[in-house]
């Protein structure tokens, strides 16, 4: 790599330059939003101003409780209006903000409370009995706070300080914020994967900044407005996953109407869309299933046009895609992971394809994407080496962007295998077209190897997905002595009382086979009819734990 040496002018001595920090992407939104609300389920509902007010009596109420900068504090709660004052008031004190991941197993919980070395907790009463055997194996953890939907008197062994709303109640409404490096850490949450133990990922006030900037770049691109100030927003991923995909400080600082819906309940996430008249969401293939099965949607009892919901976590498939456009509803399709803050690409079609019918777009909405601004993508060989930009020449993708975690957390190995060559590994297969689309093949680890060639688990997917009486499908390979592996497949079927045999699937794949889309050996040897599929905490499907169960 060449050396140059850029004109650097001196700045005038009275001139600032300040960092970047989360508590300005509030004060934005406050600017912003004018009458625009906060809304928690049926219970509650209140403007900027007085969510303002709310996270600076939450920082009065930590600093009360002997929080510090430098202080992990740990929330356990669903999607709620208290969730986002946490996503401000502890970073913005210097503290770190722990979304804990409450769908991990308990010991998986513990050993993420101990390894973030967890010293206050913010904890929904729903997850009190989770917490109680555990209080014990962590006596760093010098207090917790209460929250709950009613004020009915709560027992609990746990060391509570308090209750969130009456402890608010006390504290002042303005709270004088430090200024300090934007280089500090915000945010902590753990990461679940193949082997070992979750591993922690990290986020600077610099990056979530600069991610939000680039998210809200992207959500107002031409052909794919997703959110801006007069849209009302609900997240349907959990607020513990990747900041749900950091679209609430996107809003914020959007100054957009938000809409938390607590626990995932189909019927009270339809009530709230429809009630609430919700423009944008986002959340896993899994996720959007549920809501679209949904008595009231299915039995067209609501109306759904003009939806928006932004898919990722795995890939969306062309039959949910176009059962979804079927109700009104338009998908898009974004991709990222954990480690990447997340978004990496957005699904914003090229103009021509913009322009043409649904069913010309489907394949392009159901890719990963382009590179959102300030992200660069490669495609590599086995020896590291970029590919061309073809369509067709797959490998591992690989990133740079402002916003990636530059380490796991207390984990230098790991670290130095997820970043290498100064890029961050995905563990993705996929190719870039000549417009730079990312199209993801599969994960490394999910690719099935026969006869001497790859077959993508994700393509087959969305191939069997498209097959009459299938509702969800998940592809792995499994061991052949001829072939090294086959193709197999659970399938859960539409109606439980008629579903399609495994001849049927496999009669469907042939058409695929015809269209020269699939080799023969594609089609999956083994197909079995299940009540459901394995899922991850986050609801992707749980490729470990099928492979162990088919």
């Amino acid at each position: 790599m060449s050396t140059i040496t850029p004109k650097i002018l001196p700045s005038t001595p009275s001139a600032t330059n300040p960092p970047l920090l989360i508590g300005d992407l509030l004060d934005s939104g406050i600017r912003m939003a004018g009458n625009n609300q906060i809304v928690y389920r049926d219970q509650c509902r209140h403007d900027y101003h007085r969510f303002r007010e709310r996270v600076h009596q939450l920082a009065h109420t930590l600093t009360a409780q002997g929080v510090q900068a430098g202080d992990v504090v740990a929330v356990l709660d669903w999607d709620s209006h208290r969730y986002l004052e946490c996503f401000f008031a502890i970073p913005m004190l210097g503290a770190v903000l722990h979304t804990v991941n409450v769908r991990l197993a308990p010991e998986q919980i513990l050993y993420t409370m101990e390894h973030a070395e967890d010293v206050f907790v913010l904890v929904h009463e729903d997850f009190v009995p989770l917490l109680e055997p555990l209080a014990s194996q962590l006596p760093n953890i010098r207090g917790y706070i209460l929250c709950q939907e009613a004020t009915n008197r709560f027992n609990t062994s746990l060391p509570i300080v308090g209750e969130y709303e009456a402890l608010l109640g006390e504290q002042p409404i303005h709270y004088a914020f430090p200024t300090f490096d934007e280089n500090a850490v915000a945010t902590l949450f753990y990461t679940t994967g193949t082997t070992g133990n979750p591993k922690g990922v990290f986020f600077t006030h610099r990056q979530l900044v600069l991610h939000t900037l680039g998210e809200a770049s992207t959500f107002q691109a031409p052909g794919f407005a997703l959110l801006n100030r007069d849209k009302v927003y609900m997240p349907i991923t959990p607020m513990f996953h990747v900041h749900a995909w950091g679209v609430p400080y996107t809003a914020t600082l959007l100054g957009a109407t938000q809409v938390y819906p607590g626990r995932y309940e189909p019927e009270m996430l339809v009530k709230l869309l429809v009630d609430e008249k919700v423009d944008f969401s986002h959340c896993v293939p899994t996720l959007l299933n549920m809501v679209v099965s949904a008595d009231a949607i299915a039995s067209r009892k609501v109306d759904l046009s003009g939806w928006k919901v932004l898919v990722g976590g795995s890939a969306l498939t062309q039959a949910l895609a176009s059962r979804a456009w079927a109700l009104g509803i338009d998908t898009r399709s974004a991709y990222g992971m954990s480690e990447t803050c997340p978004l990496l690409t957005a699904d914003i079609l090229p103009q021509a394809i913009a322009e043409a019918d649904f069913e010309t777009q489907l394949p392009w909405r159901c890719k990963a994407g382009l590179p959102v601004p300030l992200v660069k993508l490669q495609v590599v060989d086995t020896d590291g080496q970029p590919l061309p930009h073809d369509g067709k020449s797959i490998g591992e993708v690989r990133a740079q962007a402002p916003w990636l975690t530059q380490a796991y957390y207390k984990e230098e190995q790991r670290s130095e295998a997820l970043w290498r060559e100064g890029w961050l590994h995905t563990g993705d297969v996929g190719s870039l077209d000549e417009h730079g689309f990312l199209a993801i093949s599969d994960r490394i680890k999910d690719v099935i190897k026969t006869g001497g060639e790859w077959l993508s688990s994700l393509e087959l997917e969305s191939y069997i997905s498209q097959c009459p009486g299938v509702a969800e499908v998940a592809v792995i390979g499994v061991a052949d002595e001829k072939w090294g592996e086959r193709p197999a497949a659970l399938v859960v079927p539409e109606d439980p009382n008629n579903p399609p045999t495994a001849d049927t699937v496999q009669e469907f794949m042939e058409q695929f086979v015809v269209q020269g889309r699939i080799n023969r050996w594609g089609i999956p040897s083994l197909i079995r009819m299940v009540d459901e599929i394995p899922k991850t905490s986050v609801g992707k499907l749980d490729k470990k734990r099928i492979r162990t169960e088919i």
